[in-house]
């Protein structure tokens, strides 16, 4: 049993060394001596399950959480029930409600952040985060961009117009910005690979989700993405051919995209 828990251990810190953007480039011993004595844990977050409410007025977390594997996790925004943020594996999430650093200027309404798919994490104690943030720049500018990369993803959702094609390509080329900086994406293709259901991207841009389908349809046809439906994981999975090409669109008014049937 405890040289299962090492392996754990040791698994964890191998990913936040070589898969997140807050530690890629370290070595696993820069780590271990600033993680809990206890260790790190990997927890499952289940779908469609509340794991805290961002925002709360005089309510902070404890521990900036890390996504391991799964996801993506969301956050969403009442009354309209809209996503205002996606986080997959190897991001972070929950330091806008760390009384820390940046997060003590960030305020906003209320948010409920949840798991839209089983989603494995594990979490760093504020305390041991702190020790690490004051012992090395890179994670201090890094942890900087984090929150840089928060506020240029609501300015693309709020770019998102009602013409259906334009709104898609808005939340598209949002996440297409975040995965870059994060340098998670693209593959050596140059293709972006994102877990993103019809449902997700509907409540980003205030589509209804018929509409939605038809532009990834539409999408598909023109050479733009291509929707992996037999993909071992997910069905949701959409890969991003030419993100250039995503400018076009996201940059459109009604009489610049032919593909599209209704005016």
């Amino acid at each position: 049993m405890a040289q299962e828990k090492e392996n754990q251990q040791s698994n964890i810190v191998n990913f936040l060394t070589t898969n997140t953007y807050l530690f890629k480039g370290f070595t696993e011993k820069d780590l271990w001596e600033f993680l809990p004595s206890e260790g790190l844990i990997r927890e499952k977050l289940f779908s469609n399950r509340p794991v805290f409410t961002a925002f709360l007025p005089d309510e902070s977390l404890d521990s900036l959480y890390i996504v391991l594997e799964g996801g993506p996790v969301i956050v969403r925004s009442n009354p309209l029930d809209r996503i205002i943020s996606l986080t997959y594996a190897g991001g972070c999430f929950g330091m806008r409600s760390l009384n820390f650093s940046f997060g003590m200027a960030t305020k906003s309404f209320p948010s409920l952040v949840e798991a839209y798919k089983t989603t494995y994490v594990t979490k760093i104690p504020l305390d041991n985060f702190i020790k690490i943030y004051e012992s090395y720049s890179l994670v201090r500018d890094r942890y900087a961009k984090l929150f840089e990369l928060r506020e240029k993803f609501t300015y693309h959702i709020l770019n998102c117009s009602s013409y259906p094609p334009q709104a898609v390509a808005a939340l598209l080329r949002a996440l297409i910005y975040q995965e870059r900086e994060l340098e998670h994406q693209p593959n050596r293709d140059g293709i972006y690979i994102l877990d993103l259901s019809a449902e997700v991207i509907s409540k980003a841009c205030q589509l209804n989700q018929r509409t939605v389908e038809q532009v990834l349809k539409g999408m598909q046809k023109e050479g733009l993405i291509y929707l992996d439906k037999d993909n071992d994981t997910s069905e949701d999975v959409i890969h991003i051919l030419n993100a250039e090409a995503l400018k076009e669109v996201y940059s459109s008014t009604r009489d610049k995209v032919s593909w599209w049937p209704l005016k």
